[in-house]
């Protein structure tokens, strides 16, 4: 039987989410909250509209004695330059900073979540819980403040682009500006800025280095860290079908098809499309829901995903979404575990490689922690020292002459 977390909030009807088939996949309904005005304001990173949130990292609830927490949701702009809305969160220790000049604040990129609304961090750190809760306390135990965006679609309308690199790059960036423009937050338009992310949120966390100096110029961004970043998305299907973290390989698929506005339909069986229409409904927690799936059984003339996609329209988009492209303007940590078993190891290292020819600052730091969650850890015991040593204005030492 499949799990499913039940989500409370303000109903405004049903939620369908674009069919793939004969049917679409019906969410919970969405807290109005979410939803977005006819009319957006000018700018990104603009707030629409902001609440009080609870952060439940303790059943008791003290951590609100501790920091302040809030809901935002704010303009942005997708893949395509459409102006969109976006949620997400913003924590700040209520402590006085005592580190080298004002407070920084954390550009938080989270990793994959799911694709279903209820899925969204800023709904799940108060209705439920989000799991990189406990990566973010570290963060807001050393005084920074932490700005976590829910990505394009993922809480609010439409299906979450997952994996669109220029959506989530920016989606980060517009939520560092919300952060530094939320009123009572002490930050502001010089507050110093940092990256962070993992897995999906590596990617999102180096897309966000790639695109800041060109998006978000007047950031005053000091450093990124991107752990796992799933920088070759062909590498990365292929690695991801019919495996145990299959479902990942389908968030890919319906989300990249959004992004672009390619129906899916045509390209899927009766199975794939009832599959695809139930992963859209889908949160991490689901995993194994869809676990082992291969693709082939999906589609209508029984090829792979990956072979899918290594024709158009689906071979542009995929090339568009490669990371490592673009030089980062200011030094990143890239973290990757050489026993990753969702994103392999090589992807990680190609992508620094090639924004050292590029002449980027990189540290790249491999380990040997067991699998892809087992990585996530040790990537989140070096992002600590990183940021310090950025926020102190002491410079990184680029190890780019051993890749």
């Amino acid at each position: 039987m499949r799990a499913r977390l039940l989500i409370a909030g303000i109903s405004v009807g049903a939620v369908l989410v674009p069919a793939l088939g004969a049917s679409a996949a019906v969410e919970p309904p969405r807290p109005a909250f979410y939803e977005a005005p006819a009319t957006l304001p000018a700018g990104n990173g603009t707030i629409i509209r902001s609440e009080p949130l609870t952060f439940t990292l303790d059943p008791g609830k003290l951590s609100s004695l501790a920091l302040s927490s809030t809901r935002v949701l704010y303009t942005s702009t997708d893949r395509a330059g459409a102006r969109i809305a976006v949620s997400g969160s913003v924590l700040i220790p209520k402590a006085r900073w005592i580190g080298f000049g004002a407070r920084p604040v954390i550009g938080y990129a989270v990793g994959t979540q799911g694709l279903a609304d209820r899925c969204a961090p800023s709904r799940m750190q108060s209705e439920g819980f989000e799991y990189e809760s406990l990566f973010i306390a570290g963060l807001l135990a050393r005084g920074y403040a932490v700005a976590m965006t829910d990505y394009q679609g993922l809480g609010t309308a439409g299906v979450h682009t997952y994996m669109n690199r220029v959506a989530q790059g920016r989606a980060v960036l517009d939520m560092v500006r919300a952060a530094q423009r939320l009123p009572g937050s002490g930050l502001s338009a010089t507050t110093p800025v940092g990256l962070v992310g993992y897995s999906q949120g590596g990617g999102a966390s180096a897309s966000a280095a790639e695109l800041a100096a060109s998006y978000a110029p007047e950031l005053k961004v000091k450093g990124a860290v991107a752990g796992a970043v799933p920088a070759d998305l062909g590498a990365v299907a292929k690695n991801l079908d019919g495996s145990m973290y299959a479902e990942f390989g389908l968030y890919g698929i319906a989300g990249m098809s959004a992004a672009y506005g390619v129906n899916l339909a045509p390209y899927l069986n009766t199975k794939g499309k009832q599959v695809l229409n139930e992963v859209e409904g889908d949160c991490v927690t689901d995993l194994f829901s869809h676990a082992f799936t291969k693709s082939s059984a999906l589609t209508a003339n029984g090829t792979s995903f990956v072979t899918l996609m290594g024709a158009e329209p689906f071979k542009s988009m995929v090339a568009d979404q490669r990371v490592g492209t673009i030089k980062p303007a200011m030094p990143v940590l890239v973290t990757h575990s050489m026993l990753d078993d969702v994103i392999p190891f090589a992807i990680g290292k190609a992508m620094a490689k090639s924004w050292c020819s590029k002449g980027a600052n990189v540290y790249f730091s491999p380990n040997v922690t067991p699998t892809h969650v087992g990585g996530m850890l040790n990537n989140t015991t070096q992002q600590y020292a990183f940021l310090e040593a950025r926020f102190a204005g002491l410079p990184q030492w680029s190890n780019c002459w051993t890749l």
